[in-house]
Protein backbone atom coordinates (compact mmCIF):
# COMPACT_ATOMS: atom_id res chain seq x y z
CA UNK A 1 0.00 0.00 0.00
CA UNK A 2 2.92 2.22 0.98
CA UNK A 3 4.97 3.19 -1.38
CA UNK A 4 7.91 5.53 -2.57
CA UNK A 5 5.74 7.76 -4.12
CA UNK A 6 3.05 7.69 -1.59
CA UNK A 7 5.04 8.60 0.84
CA UNK A 8 6.36 11.10 -0.96
CA UNK A 9 3.17 12.70 -1.54
CA UNK A 10 2.59 12.26 2.03
CA UNK A 11 5.81 14.01 2.93
CA UNK A 12 5.56 16.99 0.76
CA UNK A 13 1.69 17.08 2.31
CA UNK A 14 2.95 17.70 5.39
CA UNK A 15 5.63 20.18 4.56
CA UNK A 16 2.67 22.26 2.86
CA UNK A 17 0.74 22.34 5.75
CA UNK A 18 3.28 23.37 8.04
CA UNK A 19 4.18 26.07 5.26
CA UNK A 20 0.24 26.76 4.92
CA UNK A 21 0.87 26.98 0.78
CA UNK A 22 -2.56 26.24 -0.43
CA UNK A 23 -1.49 25.55 -3.97
CA UNK A 24 0.71 22.80 -2.74
CA UNK A 25 -1.92 21.20 -0.87
CA UNK A 26 -4.45 20.94 -3.42
CA UNK A 27 -2.13 19.80 -6.11
CA UNK A 28 -0.85 17.17 -3.86
CA UNK A 29 -4.46 16.28 -2.24
CA UNK A 30 -5.22 15.90 -6.41
CA UNK A 31 -2.50 13.66 -7.01
CA UNK A 32 -3.34 11.16 -3.83
CA UNK A 33 -6.53 11.35 -5.22
CA UNK A 34 -6.08 9.93 -8.48
CA UNK A 35 -3.21 7.60 -7.08
CA UNK A 36 -5.31 5.80 -4.71
CA UNK A 37 -8.35 5.58 -7.03
CA UNK A 38 -5.79 3.79 -9.30
CA UNK A 39 -6.27 6.24 -11.89
CA UNK A 40 -2.68 7.26 -12.34
CA UNK A 41 -1.46 5.37 -15.17
CA UNK A 42 -2.96 7.48 -17.94
CA UNK A 43 -4.08 11.10 -15.72
CA UNK A 44 -0.35 11.57 -14.75
CA UNK A 45 1.37 11.31 -17.97
CA UNK A 46 -1.43 13.34 -19.45
CA UNK A 47 -1.07 16.14 -16.73
CA UNK A 48 2.65 15.85 -16.40
CA UNK A 49 2.32 16.59 -20.54
CA UNK A 50 -0.57 19.22 -20.81
CA UNK A 51 -0.35 20.94 -16.68
CA UNK A 52 2.17 23.28 -17.76
CA UNK A 53 -0.05 24.97 -20.18
CA UNK A 54 -3.21 25.00 -18.37
CA UNK A 55 -1.68 26.50 -15.50
CA UNK A 56 0.03 29.19 -17.78
CA UNK A 57 -3.84 29.73 -19.33
CA UNK A 58 -4.78 30.07 -15.88
CA UNK A 59 -2.36 32.66 -14.96
CA UNK A 60 -2.89 34.51 -18.30
CA UNK A 61 -6.88 34.22 -17.68
CA UNK A 62 -6.94 36.09 -14.69
CA UNK A 63 -4.12 38.67 -15.35
CA UNK A 64 -6.62 39.50 -18.21
CA UNK A 65 -9.40 39.42 -15.55
CA UNK A 66 -9.15 43.42 -14.96
CA UNK A 67 -9.47 44.42 -18.56
CA UNK A 68 -12.00 42.01 -19.46
CA UNK A 69 -13.96 43.49 -16.25
CA UNK A 70 -13.37 47.31 -17.30
CA UNK A 71 -10.91 47.72 -13.72
CA UNK A 72 -8.03 48.76 -16.52
CA UNK A 73 -9.02 50.68 -19.39
CA UNK A 74 -6.81 52.08 -22.57
CA UNK A 75 -6.76 55.12 -20.19
CA UNK A 76 -4.73 53.13 -17.70
CA UNK A 77 -2.63 52.12 -20.20
CA UNK A 78 -1.13 55.34 -21.89
CA UNK A 79 -0.98 56.73 -18.08
CA UNK A 80 1.20 53.66 -17.26
CA UNK A 81 3.88 54.70 -20.41
CA UNK A 82 4.57 58.56 -19.03
CA UNK A 83 5.92 56.79 -15.23
CA UNK A 84 9.73 55.86 -15.10
CA UNK A 85 8.55 52.91 -12.34
CA UNK A 86 5.62 51.81 -15.14
CA UNK A 87 8.70 51.26 -17.84
CA UNK A 88 10.37 49.21 -15.16
CA UNK A 89 7.45 46.70 -14.33
CA UNK A 90 6.82 46.66 -18.42
CA UNK A 91 10.50 45.66 -18.79
CA UNK A 92 10.70 43.65 -15.55
CA UNK A 93 7.50 41.74 -17.12
CA UNK A 94 9.26 41.05 -20.16
CA UNK A 95 11.95 39.46 -18.75
CA UNK A 96 9.83 37.60 -16.17
CA UNK A 97 7.95 36.16 -19.26
CA UNK A 98 11.37 35.23 -20.91
CA UNK A 99 12.73 33.44 -17.78
CA UNK A 100 9.30 31.49 -17.58
CA UNK A 101 9.91 30.45 -21.37
CA UNK A 102 13.20 28.48 -20.26
CA UNK A 103 11.91 27.03 -17.31
CA UNK A 104 8.99 25.26 -19.30
CA UNK A 105 11.48 23.80 -21.82
CA UNK A 106 13.37 23.06 -18.44
CA UNK A 107 10.56 21.06 -16.61
CA UNK A 108 9.22 19.62 -19.89
CA UNK A 109 12.85 18.21 -20.57
CA UNK A 110 14.20 17.53 -17.02
CA UNK A 111 11.38 16.88 -14.78
CA UNK A 112 13.20 16.19 -11.94
CA UNK A 113 14.34 19.39 -11.28
CA UNK A 114 10.77 20.38 -10.82
CA UNK A 115 11.62 18.57 -6.98
CA UNK A 116 13.90 21.08 -6.20
CA UNK A 117 12.06 23.97 -7.02
CA UNK A 118 9.22 22.91 -5.36
CA UNK A 119 11.60 21.92 -2.28
CA UNK A 120 12.93 25.54 -2.91
CA UNK A 121 9.74 27.01 -2.88
CA UNK A 122 8.45 25.46 0.31
CA UNK A 123 11.40 26.34 2.24
CA UNK A 124 11.49 29.90 1.08
CA UNK A 125 7.79 29.73 1.99
CA UNK A 126 7.89 28.10 4.90
CA UNK A 127 11.06 29.69 6.19
CA UNK A 128 11.50 33.53 4.59
CA UNK A 129 7.48 34.17 4.42
CA UNK A 130 8.06 34.27 0.87
CA UNK A 131 5.59 33.88 -1.73
CA UNK A 132 4.74 30.61 -3.49
CA UNK A 133 4.58 31.59 -7.59
CA UNK A 134 5.53 28.43 -8.10
CA UNK A 135 8.08 26.73 -9.81
CA UNK A 136 7.81 27.92 -13.51
CA UNK A 137 9.87 31.11 -12.51
CA UNK A 138 12.28 29.29 -10.29
CA UNK A 139 12.68 27.10 -13.83
CA UNK A 140 13.38 29.76 -16.21
CA UNK A 141 15.84 31.05 -13.26
CA UNK A 142 17.38 27.76 -13.12
CA UNK A 143 17.54 27.37 -17.22
CA UNK A 144 18.64 31.12 -17.72
CA UNK A 145 21.82 30.15 -14.64
CA UNK A 146 22.90 26.89 -16.32
CA UNK A 147 22.68 28.27 -19.38
CA UNK A 148 25.07 31.05 -18.17
CA UNK A 149 27.12 28.35 -16.40
CA UNK A 150 27.48 25.93 -20.12
CA UNK A 151 28.68 29.25 -21.87
CA UNK A 152 31.55 29.87 -19.38
CA UNK A 153 32.55 25.91 -19.23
Amino acid sequence: MFNQPLLFLILLLVIGLIAKNNSLLIAIVVLLILKLSGLETKSFTFIQSKGINWGVTVITIAVLAPIASGEIGFKDLTGAFKSPLAWVALISGMAVALLAKGGVSLLQNDPHITTALVLGTILSVSIFKGVAVGPLIGAGIAYTAMKIIDFFS
